[in-house]
């Protein structure tokens, strides 16, 4: 057994995909990035759909980085992804069609369509899911709807960190993480839900066999290898749900926390034992989704930085490009809760002119109109504070307790200002960091799956050996006080509509 472990963490967000080479020397977890790559949607006649080939390529160019840097060596590699999205693979496991990205117009009418045919109780009752209109289940109804000859032709439907583990050399199974993702998923079973399935006319055979995460899962096929001049090595199916390995890799040693993993989207949630299926978890938007070790990550989904993603995009599209540290300063100096939105309005799901969209919003709501970059920013940080503060107070309400401290991971926790903005508005300790979260879940999961850690305690107490975690005090704020009334407002006005 080698005294350290090399493992590429191959970590593919909405934005962008990287591969990072973790090095485990058995107390310790370092990181390094050797290589970052575009992973937005392609618009071609026929939908938006996610560039599986550009983004092969591209983990090949990575692992090949991971070889060069290790002499041809690496202890293992594992993939994960965004949830919902999948693949559809012929007999011979060849792929029938780019993937539908989640943000096209597959999904529309598909929410209603399912409701007709099961009431909303049931079909929480047999999944756990929030209702998300993109969520794999409407994905299905969408290609039975609009694309049948593509579903009749499937033999097989692999979630995407599935369908790379596949390629890289693994067997066409989907890591349970990702799976409880897609709202066919039964949380109390712990497997497909076949009878609901089979309620809606979707084929049920086309469900892969599940697999656990932190578990090798093949070994890397010779053409991969040769692609990118590695030797055979394990390929780890880590978790293949970004969210499950970043919450994995929240460092906490009281079970008793909140986390918010902070990215295009903002899960906020906490783990827990058991999945909650009730009346109230359905009416308050609440998920369960399958977490590692047996957990289940009870949680909401927020939009995140999207909207100053989009908008940066648009920034620069006029000819003015912002850095993210750029827009940070200007947010900072920008006058705060002025204006507020409801970061999970429709107005705000479709890439587009966010400027625009967040101008008209404020104006139709009577509030001050943002103009500057730097207002739209503090007006999108604000209201996500004011956010999370709904759903941390809707989610105590649910488990029965109060949690005191809540941990922010991945990219968002490096925003000292929406990190001290969710303390405030919570009124709770924020903890944030590390920034790594999802690639540390995965490097540590990869050594579970090779005997070198044992429990999630364990994995949580190399991440708190190895991270650098930031400290926010709550501060008392009349004019948040008064901020978050409007929000309030705005959210029963919208009906709570998601993205």
């Amino acid at each position: 057994m080698p005294a350290s472990l090399n493992l590429a963490a191959i970590d593919l967000g909405a934005e962008s995909g990287r591969l990072m080479l973790g090095r485990f020397d058995g107390e310790r977890l370092s990181l390094e990035e050797l290589h970052r790559f575009d992973t937005r949607p392609v618009r071609v006649p026929g939908g938006l759909f996610t560039d599986v080939a550009c983004a092969w390529r591209e983990i090949l160019a990575g692992l090949s980085a991971a070889g060069a840097r290790c002499g041809g060596r690496i202890d293992g590699a594992g993939v994960d992804t965004w949830g919902v999205d999948f693949a559809l693979l012929d007999r011979g496991g060849g792929l029938l069609s780019l993937p539908h990205h989640y943000r096209d117009d597959l999904c529309e009418g598909m929410l209603a369509a399912a409701l007709a045919a099961v009431p909303r109780d049931e079909l929480f009752a047999a999944t756990g899911v929030q209702f998300l209109p993109f969520n794999s289940l409407f994905q299905l109804l969408g290609l039975r709807a609009r694309r049948p000859s593509l579903l009749s032709a499937a033999d097989r439907l692999l979630f995407l960190p599935d369908l790379f583990t596949y390629w890289l050399g693994g067997e066409r199974a989907a890591d349970r993480t990702i799976a409880s993702t897609s709202q066919c998923y039964d949380p109390m079973a712990g497997g497909w839900a076949r009878k609901l399935l089979e309620r809606l006319a979707l084929p049920v055979a086309l469900l892969p066999p599940l697999r656990e995460p932190g578990t090798v899962a093949g070994v890397l096929r010779p053409e991969a290898a040769a692609s990118s001049g590695l030797c055979a090595a394990p390929i780890i199916s880590p978790g293949g749900h970004d969210t499950a390995l970043a919450v994995a890799a929240v460092p906490a040693r009281d079970p008793r926390f909140a986390y918010i993993s902070s990215g295009t989207w903002s899960l906020v949630g906490t783990e827990l034992t058991h999945p909650i299926l009730g009346p109230s978890a359905l009416e308050a938007g609440f998920t369960n989704e399958a977490g590692v070790a047996g957990t289940t990550r009870f949680l909401k989904n927020v939009c995140g930085l999207w909207p100053i993603q989009e908008s940066r995009r648009a920034w620069e599209a006029a000819g003015s490009r912002y850095s993210h540290a750029d827009l940070a300063a200007l947010a900072e100096a920008a006058p705060s809760w002025q204006a507020v939105i409801d970061v999970d309005a429709a107005a705000f799901a479709r890439p587009g002119d966010m400027p625009s969209r967040i101008r008209e919003y404020c104006r139709a709501t009577g509030q001050p109109v943002p103009s500057t970059p730097g207002e739209i920013v503090r007006t999108v940080l604000d209201s996500l504070a004011l956010k999370y503060r709904q759903v941390l107070r809707a989610l105590d309400h649910l488990i029965g307790r109060h949690l005191d401290t809540v941990h922010i991971v991945g990219g968002g926790s490096r925003n000292r200002l929406l990190c001290q903005l969710a303390a405030d508005a919570t009124g709770r300790l924020v903890l944030a960091g590390p920034v790594e979260a999802t690639a540390m879940g995965n490097a540590l999961m990869q050594a579970v799956a090779l005997g070198r850690l044992g429990s999630l305690a364990d994995l949580r107490e190399v991440v708190a050996a190895s991270a650098e975690v930031a400290r926010y005090e709550p501060r008392a704020d009349a004019a948040m006080e008064e901020a978050y009334g409007r929000l309030e407002k705005l959210v029963v006005a919208g009906g709570e509509e998601q993205g």
